[in-house]
């Protein structure tokens, strides 16, 4: 659940057992996603295939006449915590003040930090999203990257204990009254719901179904990437679990309004997280919860997850807030 226990693995294969490498390929791919109507309404309302199971070997890899985004490190005042905090930003590579960008809050697994999944250069966050934006295949968007240990007391440290995941969980208040201000303050950030959204992996995946089930009227859309337990009552070999929510019926949306999108996966060789991002899926499931959940073959808790969950939520993001 962690940046320490990231296991990065290279099996770049779709579910055939094809390397998808080739432009011709990935553009068809995107075609699929972004240009036909009944493809994206499927989308919307079933959300429940995935034949992309791994990122295109062709978006993971730089391409020598392209630019990429850069990264800004930032500081905030935080109310909620009573301390600066700080948060790295990745702008686009022709960031410009007069225009407004979607913007998306990418969460870190425990032991993280504002620098894990930017700084594990095996996720390819900003290879993705820059290769994605040049084959015209998504719009050019702003990713927070925050620090979640959301603690008052500088001397607490994260660990596998309650007072230890406790700071985890004050990261909404941290995130919807001092980050996100923040944000829209100093980026030209589109300010509305259906362009703010929110990720994360492991730890952070299971912060952001909290975050999403509890303020979908903040965002949009979300997506959990191999998500960690504690979301309901759980025991696993690390610590006992009280519970974000009660029990699995108080897993539900605390809002009126629907998100666009909810996305769970996971790797089906996943030895840290095991079945808890499956038992998710159930959940919301058997609570009458919309929601898109695959498996990413032969991906452990690793970064082939991470390139494939933020690959496929860019492209269904991009297509509903298109399309839809």
């Amino acid at each position: 659940m962690s940046g320490e226990l990231l296991r990065n693995t290279w099996s770049l294969h779709n579910t055939s057992g094809d390397v998808i490498d080739s432009h011709s390929d990935v553009t068809s791919v995107h075609k699929d996603i972004n240009n036909s109507h009944s493809d994206i309404a499927n989308i919307h309302r079933d959300m429940t295939v995935v034949e992309q199971t791994l990122c295109p070997q062709f978006i993971c890899e730089e391409q020598a006449e392209r630019q990429y985004g850069r990264v800004e490190r930032v500081e905030y005042y935080s109310e909620t915590t009573g301390c600066n905090r700080p948060a790295n930003i990745l702008l686009p590579y022709n960031y410009d003040n007069t225009k407004q960008y979607p913007v998306i809050y990418f969460l870190h697994g425990i032991f993280g930090d504002e620098n894990s999944m930017i700084g594990e250069k095996a996720n390819k966050l900003d290879t993705i999203i820059g290769n994605l934006v040049a084959e015209d295949a998504i719009s050019e968007a702003i990713v927070v990257f925050p620090n979640m240990f959301a603690a008052s007391d500088p001397e607490a440290k994260p660990g596998f204990s309650k007072e230890g995941t406790d700071p985890y969980d004050n990261f909404i208040n941290d995130l919807i009254h001092d980050l996100i201000p923040y944000i829209e303050e100093k980026y030209s950030v589109i300010s509305d719901r259906e362009h703010r959204s929110v990720v994360g992996f492991s730890m952070g995946g299971r912060e952001t179904l909290y975050i999403g089930l509890m303020r979908s009227d903040m965002f949009g859309a979300f997506a959990a990437f191999a998500p960690a337990p504690g979301l309901i009552p759980s025991q696993d070999a690390m610590m006992k679990h009280e519970g974000q929510f009660e029990g699995p019926d108080c897993m539900r949306l605390y809002k009126e309004e629907t998100p666009d999108m909810i996305m769970i996966c996971c790797g089906t060789d996943d030895g840290v997280v095991g079945k808890f991002p499956e038992t998710y899926h159930n959940v919301l499931t058997q609570n009458g919860i919309q929601h898109l959940w695959y498996q990413v073959p032969g991906a452990d808790h690793d970064s082939n997850t991470i390139r494939s969950g933020f690959y496929n939520f860019l492209i269904r993001w991009e297509a509903l807030r298109k399309n839809v």
